[in-house]
């Protein structure tokens, strides 16, 4: 199987910080490889370094066979990226945000027609309008159509950042649909996300991270428990604080 995304000792450091030590890692074309770690820990680094956002101190890292420090144009043509916090242009439609999304990446219209229709479809499942802008939606609907924008130029790889924030329950299965579908036409998506609910679900290569360090790298079914137990036993145990204002415990 071809090799989508490879890490040799990948490393970052800010002054005296290393945000990424040393990091080994190979995600396999088609795979869902989510990305799993508490705040802090080093994901949006090291995916800033594998789309080219950041050079590494040291190491190298490889995607769709490229080197994203030397080679960071053509990466991007072959690459969709979902940030965490996506800018939209408030007065343009759904639409419109796809027909310049298209034509930033040099999407023919035929090309275009085809992902519009999909994308429609999409939104029509979600109950959104195409003709509706950011500005007159709600906030989580808002957000909804950014996977369609990303996947616009039909990358080969897909980094998806959702982080913490909650997607209602019918997008998030469609999102887990949409994430199946990529996987079966060879699209590589890496995910990072606190929804350990929907990472278990829908991935299938688990990679953990403590304080930039690999701790966790296996298929989902080799986890030897259930996916957030193993998380809060390896990553981030949680923290339970006595609220004194409450009173006395009860139980």
């Amino acid at each position: 199987m071809e090799v989508m995304i490879s890490c040799r000792n990948l490393t970052r450091r800010f002054g005296d910080f290393i945000a990424v030590d040393n990091l080994n890692l190979e995600v396999e074309t088609g795979a869902i490889c989510a990305f799993l770690g508490p705040n802090g820990a080093g994901k949006s680094t090291t995916v800033k370094m594998m789309t080219g956002l950041l050079a590494p101190t040291s190491g190298e890292v490889r995607v769709c066979g490229l080197d994203p420090t030397a080679a960071g144009l053509e990466l991007k043509r072959r690459i969709g990226v979902l940030p965490e916090d996506l800018g939209l242009f408030d007065d343009l439609t759904v639409e419109e945000h796809l027909l310049l999304t298209g034509d930033i990446y040099g999407v023919s219209r035929a090309d275009h027609e085809v992902a519009h229709g999909t994308a429609c479809c999409t939104l029509s499942a979600w109950s959104m309008d195409a003709a509706l802008s950011p500005r007159r939606a709600p906030t989580g609907c808002a957000r909804r159509p950014r996977s369609r924008w990303r996947c616009c130029p039909t990358p080969r790889c897909s980094s998806w950042m959702s982080r913490s924030r909650p997607w209602i329950r019918s997008p998030r299965r469609s999102c887990a649909t949409c994430c199946n579908r990529w996987r079966a036409t060879g699209v590589t998506v890496f995910l990072t996300s606190h929804i350990l609910s929907m990472v278990e679900r829908i991935a299938t290569q688990i990679v953990m991270i403590r304080k930039g360090k690999v701790v966790w790298n296996s298929t989902v079914g080799e986890l030897p428990q259930s996916l957030e137990d193993h998380y809060f036993d390896l990553v981030e145990t949680p923290v339970v604080e006595e609220l004194e204002w409450l009173g006395p415990s009860r139980s």
